[in-house]
């Protein structure tokens, strides 16, 4: 089952998904409606989930130390 975190504000769910970029060296992390391929199980370790205040999309942070 793929990660999922819930708007605050408009109480819709979210899927973790990520891919690699076209550098083929970065992993791009994004939150979609719907899962499809790509779809992670878990968070990445040291990131957390917030939301954006005026969105409510949910977006993926690194840790503060």
């Amino acid at each position: 089952m793929a990660y999922s975190a819930k708007s605050k504000k408009s109480g819709t769910e979210y899927f973790l998904h990520a891919r690699t970029a076209a550098n083929g060296k970065t992993k791009l992390y994004f939150f979609g409606k719907e899962v499809k391929d790509g779809a992670v199980d878990e968070l990445p370790e040291g990131y957390e989930v917030s939301e954006n205040s005026a969105t409510g999309l949910p977006i993926l942070k690194k840790k503060q130390a």
